[in-house]
């Protein structure tokens, strides 16, 4: 064994230490990149089972001061009401599917027991002075029946967006009925709707997309790559220490050659 004391070496213990540090780390990270894909998984399975849900009235999967869940989240739901844009506001720093800034409209729905559902019509540019109200194009006038998907109310915790204060009139930075109800005076159900149907004259507000499927195979794919790492750090390890020793016998065969042979007549 004394042709591998060259593992004594400070190089070699300090890179062995290193291997040996990076195979449990890698393999947490396998660990990590799987519970994102099941997490991932289950989150595009629920989306899925919402989307292709029948439609129901709203007030079946919501109420006043309602939380919504995550298996009631993007359900199709159904309203009939009024549409009162008086007391319209918009939802400041939006963007659109090309990543353009701009409002989401927030219109107040008077169903026809009274309570008011939120509703998102869409998104539209913030053209000109974002501090001055937009100019929106007006929804069905008179009682309509719109169909959306259900969402949760916005909070900062979830969504990373602070709730500025003091902001232009008939401005806010997050969608939650908590917050709409004081500022309306009225009873408002909690949630909000992303309308879907009927569609916008002009295709303004520009509708707001489904929600589509995060990249979960991606993450699955990161777990194999993660631990077919720390399977190869032994691997590689293994395969400098024999090159190692390789080159250190071939250096010390010559060497070996002169001090055998005898010395010249």
């Amino acid at each position: 064994m004394h042709r591998y004391r060259f593992l004594l070496t400070r190089q070699w213990v300090i890179l062995t230490l290193v291997a040996i540090a990076l195979i449990p780390t890698m393999i947490r990270l396998g660990f990590w990149q799987e519970h994102r894909y099941q997490e991932r998984s289950a989150r595009n399975q629920l989306v899925s089972d919402a989307l292709n849900a029948e439609p129901v009235p709203v007030e079946k999967l919501t109420s006043p001061g309602h939380t919504v869940t995550r298996t009631e989240r993007y359900r199709t739901v159904t309203a009939t009401g009024t549409f009162d844009t008086s007391r319209e506001v918009v939802v400041r720093r939006r963007v659109n599917s090309d990543d353009e800034v701009g409002f989401h409209v927030l219109t107040p729905f008077v169903l026809t027991d009274g309570k008011v559902l939120l509703v998102n019509r869409g998104w539209i540019p913030a053209n000109g002075v974002q501090t001055a109200f937009p100019k929106i194009p007006a929804p069905p006038g008179g009682r309509t029946t719109i169909t959306g998907r259900l969402k949760a109310d916005e909070t900062t915790a979830a969504s990373g967006i602070k709730d500025v204060k003091g902001l232009p009139d008939r401005q806010v930075m997050l969608i939650n009925s908590g917050q709409e109800a004081r500022r309306l005076g009225a009873v408002v159900l909690g949630g909000y709707v992303e309308q879907t149907a009927p569609e916008p004259k002009g295709d303004t507000p520009e509708q707001i997309s489904d929600p589509g499927k995060e990249d979960a195979p991606l993450n699955y794919a990161y777990m194999i790559q993660w631990w077919l790492f720390a399977a190869g750090v032994p691997v590689g390890w293994v395969v400098l220490v024999r090159r190692e020793d390789r080159e250190r016998t071939e250096k010390a065969a010559p060497e070996a050659t002169a001090e055998a042979e005898p010395a010249g007549v």
